[in-house]
């Protein structure tokens, strides 16, 4: 049985650490750390909704992603926007947390504003866009709450809490949360975006060279299920710590 770099078990994600409120300025925020890779969420609201939505009766959450020009061992060339247009996989990741995002909000109820997550990664060692949609959950549902308590929302509007995290089929054995090192070899690093009751919002997975059977990728799915409990679980003790009640944001069902 192969070891992980940083001692884990395989069914054990990342320690992870999130100072919420980290940023005075935005509505919502969190400095998330899961082990080595930080990224900073800030969830900013706008009482106006884009044009394609405007008189229709229903809010919009979008995001966007960047990568610290130090965020690896070497510098950047150039932020992305800066000279140059966002790389695909920018592009990819920014609507993946958008997509993730949405889905855990009634968007009817949320009423004609938009909340925009930013998702600035400041540290990367993998797993740099399951961090940005767990922390970034955890900033927009401090920007509820906040919208709530000043009586500017007063439906209920979030579904469930939504968490990510990555699976990494290696040697025959599955790895939960890869860091960088099992991610470039990883024969396949399945992206599982869930509910905290395991209702599956989104699953990424290539096998990187030969394929790998059905009954594998549900095992990945099982583990990452779990993964994603207890990030939630995670999020719900720092945001109770913040004195955010979860509880009176969620829709009653």
């Amino acid at each position: 049985m192969p070891t992980r770099p940083d001692g884990r078990t395989f069914d054990a994600h990342r320690p992870v650490e999130m100072a919420v409120g980290f940023h005075r300025m935005a509505e919502g925020s969190v400095l998330y750390r899961a082990g080595s890779t930080v990224v900073l969420c800030t969830a900013s609201v706008d009482p106006k909704v884009p044009p394609f939505l405007e008189g229709k009766g229903k809010g919009w959450v979008t995001a966007e992603y960047q990568m610290h020009p130090r965020s690896n061992p070497v510098r950047r060339e150039a932020r992305d926007g800066r000279g140059k247009a966002p790389s695909g996989r920018t592009q990819e990741i920014q609507r993946l947390v958008g997509r993730a995002l949405r889905a855990a909000v009634d968007l009817v109820k949320l009423g004609e504003r938009q909340i925009s997550v930013d998702c600035d990664v400041l540290e990367a060692d993998g797993g740099t866009r399951t961090a940005a949609i767990t922390g970034g959950f955890v900033a927009l549902a401090i920007a509820l709450s906040k919208l709530t308590a000043t009586g500017q929302l007063t439906a209920r509007c979030l579904r469930e809490p939504v968490a990510a995290i990555s699976v990494g089929y290696m040697e025959s054995a599955l790895a939960l949360d890869l860091v960088y090192q099992e991610d470039s070899r990883a024969e396949v690093d399945l992206n599982l975006v869930a509910t905290k009751s395991g209702a599956i919002i989104e699953v990424q997975g290539t096998a990187e060279g030969a394929p790998v059977p059905r009954r594998e990728i549900d095992r990945m799915i099982d583990l990452g299920l779990l993964g994603v409990r207890s990030l939630v679980d995670e999020q719900e003790r720092a945001l109770a710590g913040a004195g955010v009640d979860l509880g009176a944001l969620l829709m009653r069902t």
